[in-house]
């Protein structure tokens, strides 16, 4: 993946690289994933990252980010919080090989997702797929 990651930064400093504005008759989405990589990523919120991790938009930079943030939460649902199924879900669901290059991150999800308990049935069977795929400890 990358180096640390400077929250004050947008995905298109971050990458080095601006996108031209949307067209004018650009769909709503293509609209937001424009102008969510020109924010600073430490503004996105968690709807916002899953939004652009589904659309394989920045992965390097975000999935670090977020599973910092289902990690932090984690512990909460656990207990019996709400848990945010969207970021999770398009976590999960990252392309196998996101993880296969960042081995010590998709560790760190396999053990943010161990402690999950109260997950749709949909997600949970994506956090299956994703266990599938990622070595357990001392697997590696």
């Amino acid at each position: 993946m990358t180096g640390p990651l400077d929250r004050g930064r947008s995905l298109e400093e971050l990458e080095g690289h601006r996108w031209p504005d949307p067209p004018a008759d650009a769909t709503a989405l293509v609209r937001a994933v424009h102008e969510m990589r020109r924010r600073p990523v430490g503004t996105l919120e968690p709807h916002e990252l899953a939004r652009l991790i589904r659309q394989d938009v920045g992965t390097a930079w975000l999935l670090p980010l977020a599973v910092e943030i289902l990690r932090d939460a984690a512990p909460r649902q656990a207990e019996g919080g709400w848990f945010d199924d969207d970021l999770l879900y398009a976590v999960v669901t990252g392309k196998p090989e996101i993880w296969a290059a960042a081995p010590q991150l998709a560790r760190e999800l396999r053990d943010t997702v161990a402690v999950l308990t109260d997950v749709s049935r949909y997600v949970r069977q994506e956090i299956e797929t994703f266990l599938a795929t990622v070595p357990a400890p001392g697997e590696d």
